[in-house]
């Protein structure tokens, strides 16, 4: 093939879907400029303002969920997806797409089943250590199958690492430190523990962290804590404590402290390991436990501890995380394994792959 490359990427609905796809649609732009790049997503999930932010066009389509149950959902799932298909179809035939690439999400198995009827190469890209059903779907036909964490049961993947912005990937923490902490507020000499529930915040991180806040104070810590959106009610900023509902630049986040308490999506422990963050996880409890599995390899690397949500508390803060926070060469020895177990350059490597195989199509 000698015109440019023609890409639909398909993805949405949360960040753990969007932030690889503009990571990865980012590199294909850097690596091909004259690519042509379309993303297949839904007009109500975050892709709809994510995408058309980083100069994207953004094809939306209807949400058709897989029906779990027979109910008149069920009933009509036929005739919508078949639907969505015609549409999905129609725009590949009338882009000549290439190349489809699916990060996960409900917009993917009519993207995955188009691409199969229509002869067109798939690449798929699975966030987590279980992948989802639109991805356990779409690998059995894929030109390639990629993945973030290790032991992936998809047939052929091939660890690759998450695909994440140029300023995380490649994030020097000890050459931004200083600046970081004043962006934020911080002191610039005080042990410092990030909390973060990710994307959309933790309401229990929120709290137990907030009753044990004083105790890291007056040990000569501080709290950077990134609370979600609204979710500050009842958090008293303080000297040493700060509050803020999210961070715009997580990289400043990640320089400026010393150690994160987190859950454990897929994207946040791909990004901690990336950078060499030593983190507490706190998977969220709920799903099929993937959070508790993208966690695991980092745990028995050494980069991080685990703590299942209900131990979590303000005496676990205090007799576990505050210690930690304070002894410098177990975090040192932390970071250094969280970073041998991370991946810096998957964005580049998923780039590769997507204009090489849109170039044989």
């Amino acid at each position: 093939m000698t015109r440019a490359p023609r890409v639909l990427l398909a993805g949405g609905g949360s960040a753990g879907h969007v932030s690889p796809l503009l990571a990865t649609a980012a590199q294909i732009a850097e690596q091909s400029p004259e690519a042509e790049i379309l993303v297949l997503g839904t007009a109500d999930g975050l892709e709809a303002d994510l995408v058309p932010a980083a100069g994207l066009e953004l094809a939306t389509i209807e949400k058709v969920p897989f029906p779990r149950r027979p109910n008149g959902a069920a009933l009509r799932f036929p005739g919508r997806f078949s639907g969505t298909l015609r549409r999905v179809r129609a725009l590949m035939e009338e882009r000549g797409t290439d190349v489809v690439v699916g990060f996960g999400g409900y917009v993917c198995p009519p993207a995955y089943l188009a691409a199969a009827r229509s002869r067109v190469p798939l690449v798929v890209h699975e966030a987590n250590r279980r992948p989802g059903l639109a991805n356990r779907l779409g690998a059995r036909r894929a030109a390639a199958v990629l993945t973030a964490f290790p032991g992936s049961t998809l047939p052929g993947a091939r660890r690759i690492g998450m695909p994440m912005r140029e300023g995380i990937a490649h994030l020097d923490r000890a050459a931004h430190r200083a600046g970081a902490r004043e962006r934020l507020g911080l002191d610039l000499e005080r042990p410092s523990l990030l909390v973060t529930g990710g994307s959309l915040g933790a309401q229990r991180l929120n709290e137990q962290v907030s009753a044990a806040a004083q105790d890291v104070l007056d040990a000569g810590g501080q709290i950077l804590h990134v609370t979600g959106k609204g979710k500050t009610a009842g958090l008293q900023e303080r000297p040493g404590y700060r509050v803020l509902e999210y961070v715009s630049a997580m990289e400043d986040a990640y320089a400026a402290v010393d150690l994160a308490l987190t859950r454990s999506g897929a994207g946040t422990v791909s990004e901690l390991t990336a950078v060499g963050l030593p983190s507490v996880l706190v998977p969220l409890p709920i799903g099929n436990g993937e959070q508790a599995l993208n966690g695991e390899d980092v745990v028995a690397a050494c980069g991080a501890l685990m703590v299942p949500d209900a131990q979590l508390d303000a005496a676990y803060l205090r007799e576990q995380v505050l210690p930690l926070l304070l002894d410098r060469d177990r975090l040192s020895t932390m970071a250094e394994a969280a970073r041998r177990f991370g991946i810096t350059d998957a964005a580049e490597v998923l780039a590769e792959i997507v204009i090489s195989t849109a170039r044989r199509a």
